[in-house]
């Protein structure tokens, strides 16, 4: 379960594109934060998750929020200024389960190193999804977990929305604000797969002369609704809406720290698969939020790319990455077990405070908030003082190296 969102320039403080999402994955799946550089590969093939598939001549510089163990990732930015989320989607469209084809993430990872806008992205990811399909496992430890995928993509400019059931696809464009979660959404889409009307009447799910709605012919009832994705979607769009013209990075923040609408009374043992902020109890209720990440992307001004590097943004803090700085490269990248990583160290911490939430988060809770809020307003500080991308690296390495300390303070008290 996932949820993704985006408010165009029209609609922001700051007159900048605002995108945002969380990522939630199985619990130990832990959560990578890489920075790739704009590279010429000497090779002719590139490995994904699966398959390996001909290279480009040129890739672009991208910040990654990816499962340790996969090729691609699950949201990310690039040099360009282009953002991408995905989100797992379930249809009526059946799974050979062999493995062959490129998974939702690899599709994303691979619209970022190689497209320079949102349109650019939709038509490369598309032409991959035709060409290879995605009939791939999606999980970790879930071995049997396939599903199809939506995207949100975005630049400065424009923004999409892309659905997917198996090689059939819809776009339709974004106006201002817009949420995605684990749904199809698509009724009058703006951009179609050639195909996708014969094979739904192939299959029996649509009649020609018809109305043709991509959600209701091919979105799967069931999987749609246990995952409360109707639930997500009106939680995050209703709280985007409510700062329209007014909407930072700060409120983004606070959109994906939030459980339900409910949150004064939040507990992580009664948590379901309507919480935005997710916290797996059950096997109907499987996923935590292992990831969070927020871009602010502008027109004559470095972007800022915010992810936790943690689970459950709610006791996470939001570290700030630039493009053409190097402060990600001191992140240990974390492995299948517990180590040393911001990920792990901060997992251990969030375990212990969820066995007594709302007493334990109040120990760590007036200084998170104090830090974010002075990573916030310092940003906002260099920015405006033009600082070097020297400078924004520092800043950068200093935020991190804050919260990494912060963590094994918070971290003493747990027995």
């Amino acid at each position: 379960m996932c949820d993704t969102l985006v408010a165009l320039p029209s609609v922001t403080k700051n007159g900048n594109l605002l995108f945002a999402k969380n990522s939630d994955r199985e619990p130990e799946e832990a959560q990578a934060i890489i920075h790739l550089p704009r590279v010429q590969p000497d090779t002719k093939y590139l490995k994904c998750t699966y398959l390996e598939i001909p290279q480009v001549t040129e890739t672009f510089e991208c910040i990654l929020s990816k499962p340790f163990q996969m090729w691609g990732a699950e949201m990310g930015a690039n040099e360009h200024g282009l953002v991408i989320g995905n989100e797992a989607v379930f249809t009526k469209v059946k799974f050979s389960k062999e493995n062959r084809g490129l998974t939702g993430m690899d599709l994303l990872r691979l619209g970022l190193e190689r497209s320079k806008n949102a349109d650019e992205a939709i038509t490369c990811i598309t032409a991959l999804l035709e060409q290879y399909g995605q009939d791939v496992n999606g999980g970790y430890k879930n071995k049997n977990f396939f599903y199809h995928n939506s995207f949100l993509l975005a630049d400065k400019h424009h923004s999409w929305i892309l659905e997917t059931a198996g090689k059939q696809w819809a776009a339709k464009k974004v106006k201002d604000i817009h949420s995605i979660s684990n749904k199809l959404s698509i009724c009058d889409a703006d951009k179609i797969s050639a195909n996708a009307k014969s094979f739904a009447q192939s299959n029996g799910w649509w009649k020609n002369g018809t109305p043709f709605s991509f959600q209701s012919v091919y979105s799967d009832w069931f999987y749609t609704r246990m995952g409360r994705a109707s639930t997500r979607q009106s939680c995050t769009t209703s709280l985007s809406r409510q700062r329209e013209g007014k909407l930072s990075v700060a409120d983004h923040i606070r959109i994906l720290q939030t459980h339900n609408l409910d949150d004064d009374h939040f507990k992580p043992s009664r948590a379901n698969t309507g919480s935005v902020c997710m916290h797996a109890t059950s096997l109907i209720n499987p996923s935590n939020t292992t990831g969070s990440m927020v871009a602010e992307i502008r027109s004559t001004q470095p972007h800022t790319i915010w992810l936790t590097g943690s689970s459950h943004p709610c006791l996470s803090i939001y570290v700030p990455f630039f493009f053409d700085t190097k402060s990600m490269h001191e992140l240990i990248p974390p492995s299948a077990q517990q180590d040393h990583s911001l990920w792990w160290r901060a997992e251990k911490l969030h375990r212990w405070i969820g066995k007594d939430y709302k007493r334990r988060k109040l120990i760590i809770e007036t200084e998170r908030k104090a830090m974010q809020e002075r990573f916030l307003k310092e940003e906002v500080d260099l920015l405006s003082a033009d600082s070097s991308p020297r400078e924004l690296e520092l800043f950068s390495s200093q935020c991190l190296n804050d919260y990494m300390n912060a963590i094994a303070e918070w971290s003493l008290h747990v027995k």
